[in-house]
């Protein structure tokens, strides 16, 4: 039997105007596949016109994206249908930082199609897997320490990325995410991914547990509500702002 880690997976990036998962817009995308270690990928990409102001930090201005974006209600039906036929495939996607990217990519559809990215999944199980979530809970000599996708990549061995670059980005992850599997088979060899998108939850609810009440208390009820759920957190009553 091909383990996890040594099959087939896909990963989704995407850069967005900020840091709010609740009403943070997409504005660009990639989708990653690849069928084995060591073979080549393929890449999908999408670019938007978000309709609101975009940070430089990604190197795109506002003019570009007019000039050169996608209205966001086509794009991200189209997102939402690739990751849905990668699940309905049984492949695994990775995401780093799984709950704000997925999160973001729910708000856009409901935001733009009044539906939700479970929907896509349906009737295949849903399977994320997020080398952070992954490595934290692996690795207790750096359980309570902050770490970026490029500190990921050093110690796993993997290539750094451009942080700019969605479809680099998700690269990297998705070969940090092989890396992580290799380095504690001993543990995960036995799980499949959906098991282990399963586990990834309790792990996650237990690390929040920790969070929610001062992020409620402090008055950050996104960021509460982001940390509430894994991959996805609780549907909102109304049409995200």
């Amino acid at each position: 039997m091909t383990l996890w880690y040594e099959g087939p997976l896909a990963a989704f990036g995407a850069a967005t105007t900020g840091r709010d998962a609740e009403g943070d817009r997409i504005v660009s995308a990639a989708l990653v596949s690849q069928e084995a270690p060591r073979r080549a990928p393929r890449v999908r990409r999408w670019l938007v016109d978000p309709g609101v102001p975009v940070p430089r930090v990604h190197g795109l201005t506002d003019d570009y994206l007019h000039r050169n974006g996608r209205w966001p209600a086509p794009v991200v039906a189209e997102i939402a249908g690739a990751l849905g036929t990668a699940w309905a495939a049984g492949v695994p996607l990775v995401v780093a930082h799984a709950a704000y990217g997925m999160t973001v990519l729910d708000r856009e559809l409901w935001r733009h199609r009044a539906t939700r990215l479970a929907r896509y999944a349906e009737p295949s199980p849903l399977c994320v897997l997020d080398p952070f979530l992954l490595d934290r809970h692996l690795d207790r000599r750096t359980a309570g320490r902050r770490r970026g996708l490029a500190e990921l990549c050093a110690r796993y061995g993997v290539g750094a990325a451009d942080p700019r670059d969605p479809a680099a980005h998700a690269l990297a992850a998705l070969e940090v995410t092989r890396a992580v599997g290799r380095r504690f088979a001993a543990r995960l060899g036995r799980l499949t991914a959906v098991e282990l998108h399963r586990l990834q939850g309790a792990w996650h609810a237990a690390q929040a547990r920790g969070t929610l009440g001062w992020l409620v208390r402090g008055g950050e009820q996104a960021r509460a509500r982001a940390a509430a759920g894994w991959p996805l957190p609780p549907d909102l009553p109304a049409t995200a702002a």
